[in-house]
């Protein structure tokens, strides 16, 4: 088995702003609605960028919703062309929106012929409490060396008491989130444990453990033996790399509170990039046939 390790340092995220973001975010959507061609409206009757209800109810059981598909221009021939193999095919599926409980989703997608499937639970998505997720994979045309699965857990609640700590105090006993994957022929555990430094910021530990299956054991025990250095230089730069990026993201932020939160969280899920538009918008002219039918939205004010 192979155990790496690596630990770096991150700024603090505030957590009365997370929480703020998170509710105000759950609010927003809970507070919009569904048109009859499917674009979903905040409130403030701005459409929510490259969202669209594809079949079902908005914010009830079972609900499909996908990205706005663009325009398909027909070929020389007038024909419109088919999807290359390549392409991308997929929606996500509301599986549960209990704003003061849970919220659940499902995506699945097919692309360059390996189909993969997502599911993700938040737990009091007000104030964000724990998030799980599941991943599998396969590819139909393949065996079983192309399937692969994963899950992954993060009790916040048990984050923000560990990043509470006195920095002289011994880190947490069992790590806030953890990750486990699984393919026939290795299986591998990750986990993240945060403990507050002494001028403030979160020192995180990053443990990564593989382990071989079948006959790979004892041959990825030799690969790993001659390897090791170059896979554990790769291990620290894939975590250093993600812990610069947090910090890039946090230092680019402005912690705004209250409406002004509001309006800087609505502005962004309204944003559309140049030259795209928004059904619904002032823009759009009704848009491509959507592949699933007309979605039952109960009418055009429908919740």
């Amino acid at each position: 088995m192979a155990r790496l390790t690596h630990t770096v340092t991150v700024a603090p995220l505030d957590r009365g702003w997370f929480e703020e973001a998170a509710g105000t975010l759950v609010d927003l959507l809970d507070g919009s609605r569904a048109r009859a061609d499917g674009s979903v409206l905040l409130a403030d009757g701005r459409a929510v960028a490259g969202l669209r209800l594809l079949k079902g109810r908005h914010l009830r059981a079972g609900a499909r919703y996908g990205e706005t598909p663009e325009p398909v221009k027909p070929g020389a021939d007038g024909r419109v062309p088919a999807p290359g193999p390549s392409a991308t095919v997929g929606a996500v599926v509301l599986r549960a929106w209990r704003p003061a409980h849970s919220v659940e989703v499902e995506s699945r997608v097919a692309e360059d012929g390996l189909a993969l499937r997502l599911k993700v639970r938040l737990s009091e998505p007000r104030r964000p409490r724990a998030l799980g997720l599941s991943l599998s994979g396969h590819r139909p045309a393949g065996g079983s060396l192309y399937r692969f699965s994963g899950r992954g857990a993060a009790d916040l609640a048990a984050w923000w008491a560990a990043v509470d700590r006195l920095p002289s105090a011994l880190p947490a006993a069992r790590p806030p989130v953890t990750a486990r994957a699984a393919h026939r022929l290795a299986k591998a555990r990750l986990t993240v444990t945060p403990h507050p430094a002494d001028d403030g910021s979160w020192r995180i530990s990053v443990v990564l453990s593989v382990r071989g299956r079948w006959l790979l054991r004892p041959v990825g025990a030799v690969a790993l033996f001659f390897a090791r250095r170059p896979v554990e230089r790769g291990f620290r730069e894939a975590v250093e790399k993600a812990a610069a990026q947090w910090n890039t993201a946090l230092a680019e932020l402005t912690p705004r509170h209250g409406e002004a939160l509001r309006a800087e969280i609505a502005d962004a899920l309204t944003e559309t990039e140049p030259d795209k538009t928004v059904p619904g918008g002032p823009a759009d002219a009704g848009g491509p046939t959507d592949p699933w039918g007309p979605a039952d939205t109960g009418g055009p004010e429908a919740r």
